[in-house]
């Protein structure tokens, strides 16, 4: 008799220590849902939050196909959003990420009359439709002047400044003022850009705000 009471008593204490675990652990996860994760907000982002829109979309390109490509995207998001579901283009918050490669097409023809050799050098770049050298931004110089129509219709442009001053170190080359060069870099941007500290960092930095991402190459 005395073994069967101590295996109840032994059978109930089991019981109440899982229960109790049970109510501490819903507890514990309550108290998590209760602090999900919030990112943190910084000055130097807040012009993220203050476009206009009721969708937001970040077109992220990385070479010079990219920058190619993320016109027709950025395009065919403001045509199919007026089309199917009759927004205009400030119903459409929409930045294009020119980082890396396609960095070198942020900047406006003086820069291209310049220092175009070099810079589709960098990036590899070919003109399709000559074997000269460019001297003016193929994708924002007349006729199709296409960053600056963007720009017209809303568009932002975030800039990876990371990869401004590596390009601006370039060239300057080993003798050269590195700063300076930066500095005319960011003067002849073109129209609604924002220096961000890196690409990658910009449209990290946008998911956070709520921006749909579509990398574009």
């Amino acid at each position: 008799m005395a073994g069967r009471g101590t295996g109840r008593r032994g059978l109930l204490s089991g019981l109440s220590a899982a229960v109790a675990a049970f109510v501490v652990g819903s507890r514990t996860a309550g108290v998590q849902a209760a602090t999900a994760f919030t990112p943190a907000r910084h000055e130097r982002d807040e012009w993220l939050d203050k476009l206009p829109g009721k969708h937001r979309v970040i077109l992220d390109a990385v070479t010079a196909t990219g920058a190619s490509e993320a016109i027709g995207f950025a395009t065919n998001i403001y045509l199919a959003n007026k089309a199917d579901y009759g927004l205009e283009e400030k119903d459409i918050a929409l930045i294009v990420c020119l980082r890396h490669f396609a960095t070198v097409f942020a900047f406006t023809d003086p820069i291209w009359a310049k220092h175009g050799k070099a810079l589709a050098s960098a990036v590899r770049y070919t003109d399709p439709r000559s074997s000269e050298p460019p001297v003016v931004n193929p994708y924002n110089s007349a006729p199709r002047s296409a960053y600056d129509t963007l720009a017209k219709r809303g568009a932002h442009f975030a800039i990876c400044d990371m990869a401004t001053n590596r390009f601006a170190r370039m060239l300057a080359g080993p003798d050269g003022d590195q700063a300076a060069v930066y500095k005319e870099l960011r003067a002849h941007a073109i129209p609604n850009a924002h220096f961000v500290a890196a690409g990658v960092v910009g449209v990290t930095r946008a998911q956070e705000y709520g921006y749909s991402v579509l990398h574009v190459g």
